[in-house]
């Protein structure tokens, strides 16, 4: 396509990319215009800005860098542009998808239409299940800060031969990054956190699977975190010495040999999900889903954060913030086997929330008559009011459970994880 640009700043495209960077919110960049803003800072200055744009003249602005800590320590650079640059980004990004999207592979499932990341652990159990149980399971090294630039601009060339539209989006990629206020240049890598970077990840990585296809190979892919399913060690090994030689050579990028192998499925992990032998009647050679246990740690961990007693929240407040945790939590990984765990996370869980209860009532004598008023006798309430025992310990005593009981929650909108886990699985 020649004047691919022309489909990019057409008014209906532009308006449902507006409504995209409206709906995702996000942090401002460099220039500090906030979301809020982009549509009547448009209003007055889109004439100029499209003019700049059509003529090639347009330089984006640099991106602000914010680095996240990881589980492991490390920190991830994620980079913000501004909400204008997101604008436009995400307009190139429309465009150039009605040509890519047809030509990926169906085992692609990572940033694209109608493709989940619960559709790749799926199809990954399916080939498991098949018998495919060596699994080559591939780290890509720091894939979004190595995407090398005139390659990806070449494989955009193929599809894409405007001119102007390539400048734009190489100017994008190499737009500096400022970190602590001190700008620094870049010559490869995508940035995550701009709106054309899954895309792009996915342009780079098309390659990757069109090869694994010509191979006959059975694989899931899943933006820079892909497996490949074979059935013996001998045919993963080969595999594995030629896939690590094509991703450095055609690809140019490096596979992460710490964190890649050759696994096993109990040994397997995918996208928060792992894999366990089932015990099930006729299910028996099977592997059936359940959750990580870095997922179930990560879990605990913001239950955690939410119950923490010190943090200035009331108790609705806190009930609510657990309620959107567990449907966003449970939705994703309603396919585990997790009922068992379910039930010690939940009692857990209640005894964090009597912990808030005790805490809140603070003194001894609104301990007293908030005992009295669930219907404890005076002299019970006094003594347990004054108990000597630590606040975990009351938490999880009788005398809390059996007046600030699992119905007396539900009143307060509390909903159990095993409840809501077995409403989705009905």
């Amino acid at each position: 396509m020649k004047d691919l640009l022309t489909k990019v700043l057409e008014a209906n495209n532009l308006r449902t990319a507006l409504k995209s960077v409206v709906r995702n919110k996000g942090a401002s960049g460099v220039d500090n215009l906030k979301v809020s803003e982009l549509e009547p800072y448009l209003k007055s200055n889109w004439y100029n800005l499209k003019t700049k744009i059509e003529k090639g003249e347009y330089l984006p602005k640099p991106i602000l860098g914010v680095e996240i800590p990881k589980k492991n320590g490390s920190k991830r650079l994620l980079g913000i542009p501004t909400v204008f640059d997101r604008f436009i980004q995400q307009s190139i990004n429309q465009a150039l998808q009605t040509i890519f999207e047809p030509e990926f592979s169906v085992f692609s499932y990572g940033f694209r239409p109608n493709r989940r990341a619960t559709d790749a652990v799926l199809k990954s159990q399916e080939f498991i299940n098949q018998g495919y149980t060596f699994i080559i399971d591939i780290d890509l090294r720091k894939f979004f800060d190595m995407v090398n630039h005139d390659y990806l601009m070449s494989l955009i060339y193929q599809k894409v031969k405007d001119p102007v539209l390539h400048k734009l989006i190489l100017r994008f990629l190499r737009a500096p990054i400022s970190l602590s206020g001190v700008l620094h240049k870049r010559r490869q890598g995508v940035p995550q956190g701009s709106p054309l970077s899954p895309l792009l990840s996915n342009i780079v990585l098309n390659n990757l699977d069109k090869e694994l296809e010509r191979l006959g190979l059975r694989f899931v892919r899943y933006a820079d975190d892909f497996s490949i399913f074979v059935k013996n060690k001998t045919t993963a090994e080969k595999v594995y010495k030629y896939i690590k030689l094509f991703i450095n050579r055609r690809l140019h990028l490096e596979v992460n040999e710490d964190k890649s192998s050759i696994v096993r499925p109990y040994k397997f992990e995918f996208l928060g999900y792992a894999f366990v032998s089932s015990f099930i009647k006729g299910d028996r050679g099977k592997y059936q889903l359940i959750v990580s246990k870095s997922s179930l740690k990560t879990l605990k961990y913001k239950i955690k954060q939410i119950t923490r007693k010190t943090i200035p929240a009331s108790f609705d407040e806190r009930i609510l913030r657990l309620r959107q945790l567990m449907y966003g939590w449970l939705n994703y990984f309603k396919y585990a086997n997790i009922k068992l765990k379910l039930r010690d996370l939940d009692s857990w869980g209640r005894s964090r929330l009597r912990y808030c209860i005790w805490h809140h009532w603070k003194k001894p004598n609104k301990r007293m008559r908030s005992f009295i008023r669930l219907g404890v006798k005076p002299g019970i309430s006094y003594a347990w009011s004054r108990s000597r025992m630590g606040g975990w310990a009351i938490a999880q005593s009788p005398m809390m459970r059996t007046t600030i009981t699992l119905n007396r929650l539900k009143q307060r909108g509390y909903i159990s994880f095993s409840e809501y886990y077995h409403k989705i699985q009905h």
